[in-house]
């Protein structure tokens, strides 16, 4: 499961160094990976709440095609890892 979360932020933090995306999106990504890696909630919750701030991003008119669809690819991760925590 470490493995699982590193993964995920890891690519988060692709996402937030890349340039081509909008600096509200490279921000998003940011938190996401805050919301994962605090400890202080329970696995599902963390994933969630990532989930929520991801969606919300990849429904921004602004973002570039290959950042949605890195957002969708985390996305499903992060319900991979909400359900084997659940």
């Amino acid at each position: 499961m470490a493995d699982q979360i590193r993964q995920v932020t890891d690519i988060l933090d692709n996402l937030a160094g890349d340039t081509s995306v909008p600096r509200n999106i490279r921000k998003g990504a940011t938190d996401a990976k805050a919301k994962l890696l605090d400890t202080k909630n329970a696995l599902d919750v963390r994933a969630t709440s990532a989930m929520i701030i991801l969606d919300d991003l990849a429904n921004d008119p602004n973002i570039p095609l290959h950042g949605r669809t890195l957002i969708w690819n985390i996305i499903s991760q992060l319900e991979v890892l909400s359900a084997q925590s659940g």
